[in-house]
């Protein structure tokens, strides 16, 4: 059950229109939420995977609070950071998360495997075993405790590349990026990182969420009239995001303490794409590790971070934030109206890098798919559904602008950098 609270003027981060699927779209009304008997936005009834959903946003929740926990603690304790052998940066909160959704996923579906990024072999021989396990102990719900440590390692590895092969036709399983963006987590309150988890069944994501402990929201669009309440339910950083096929897409802010959820967390906003069509009016991501010139040389379109200078020849490029997972945030919620990656040689494409981001995008009414227009496929790895092969790269989009991103693309998506 949900009842219909307010509806005020737009804001620039959530687009809150009717679904861009209507024939009619009424720009700039806001449409909040507040559920009542469930801990989802929409009626049980419509989602056939709600058990399933409501055990993600609750981990995911949980999650979210160990890493804000964590990075308190890192500030003063440079003993909780190591390398993986990829140069990237890894936290306690890394490992911590992993074990702590693994805990939870395999208490409540013991029989939906996990496919996740890290495995324990990095940290079984240093002293930051017993940060995990406490960092662990202290989110984990009752039914998963007492910890050992040998439990905390081996929930780690049963999402590693090494604990199992799934098949050919895998019936379900979870997808975990325990902290996207690592080196934003790393950097400060400024960069973005995201806790994501996806549900797939019979090759296709059904339910996903993903939170951002340190995502502010742009009220600078709000109208007078609803900007009162809509401080009150969104002014604190930090939104977790939920998608479920066929039921849209939805942001909350996160609760600041896990067993203490007030009325106002308790409110959902419901994400649209944007609207726009021309590709002067869109606003662009890229990987941090990418530039325009690299991703795009041949268009004659070129790139500009200031927002008030773009028109016919430019676009605006948003500042770079870390991991992919926030940019799909941002095109779902309205931020921005395009992500594009190039595929590089010698790089995998990791399928939790996308899989909840592509159904946040889907039920917001927009579109991904690779440079030449193909869904991505997740069963492309066929023993660990591990890695996805885009061709030439990946795009998201509002669906509006996808067509003419495509023709921008299309003279590169048979080659790699």
């Amino acid at each position: 059950m949900v009842v219909l609270l307010h509806s005020a003027s737009r804001i620039s981060a959530v687009r809150f229109n009717p679904p861009p699927r209507s024939p009619t779209h009424v720009r700039g009304r806001m449409l909040s939420l507040r559920c009542l008997s469930s801990s989802l936005p929409f009626p049980v009834d419509n989602a056939k995977y709600h058990r399933e959903l409501e055990a993600a946003i609750d981990v995911v929740e949980r999650a979210c609070r160990l890493c804000v926990d964590v990075k308190k603690a890192l500030s003063s304790s440079d003993g909780r950071i190591l390398e993986k052998t990829d140069q990237t940066p890894v936290t306690v909160a890394d490992f911590g998360v992993q074990a702590l959704v693994s805990l939870e996923l395999g208490n409540l579906f013991p029989s939906i495997p996990l496919v996740a990024e890290e495995d324990s072999a990095s940290i079984r021989s240093t002293d930051l075993v017993g940060y995990v396990v406490d960092a662990v102990t202290d989110k984990a719900s009752s039914e998963v405790h007492p910890l050992t440590p040998n439990a905390v390692l081996e929930a780690i590895d049963r999402g590693g590349k090494n604990d199992f092969s799934i098949g050919a036709q895998p019936d379900s399983y979870w997808v975990l990026d325990p902290i996207d963006g690592t080196r934003g987590f790393l950097k400060g309150s400024e960069a973005l990182y995201v806790v994501g988890l996806a549900l797939v069944i019979g090759g296709e994501v059904v339910l996903g969420a993903m939170g951002c402990p340190n995502w502010q929201q742009d009220l600078s669009n709000v109208a007078n009239d609803g900007l009162q309440e809509y401080e009150i339910s969104m002014a604190r950083p930090g939104i977790i995001m939920v998608s479920h096929v066929g039921c849209g897409t939805w942001t909350k802010r996160l609760p600041p303490q896990l067993s203490n959820t007030s009325a106002e967390d308790a409110y959902w906003t419901r994400c649209f794409v944007d609207w726009f069509s021309a590709v002067h009016e869109a606003r662009f991501c890229i990987p941090e590790s990418q530039t325009w010139e690299t991703i795009l040389p041949s268009t004659s379109f070129k790139a500009t971070t200031e927002t008030g200078t773009a028109g016919e020849g430019k676009v605006v490029l948003l500042p770079a934030c870390c991991g992919s997972l926030c940019k799909y945030m941002m095109v779902a919620s309205g931020r921005a109206s395009v992500f594009i990656s190039r595929a590089r040689a010698q790089t995998s494409i990791k399928a939790w890098d996308h899989a909840v981001g592509m159904i946040c995008v889907h039920e917001a009414g927009g579109k991904v798919t690779d440079w030449e227009g193909s869904q991505i496929d997740l069963a492309a790895d066929a023993a660990e559904r591990r890695i996805v092969f885009p061709r030439g790269g990946i795009i998201v989009s509002n669906g509006n602008l996808h067509d003419k991103i495509l023709d921008m693309t299309s003279s590169g998506a048979s080659s790699v950098l």
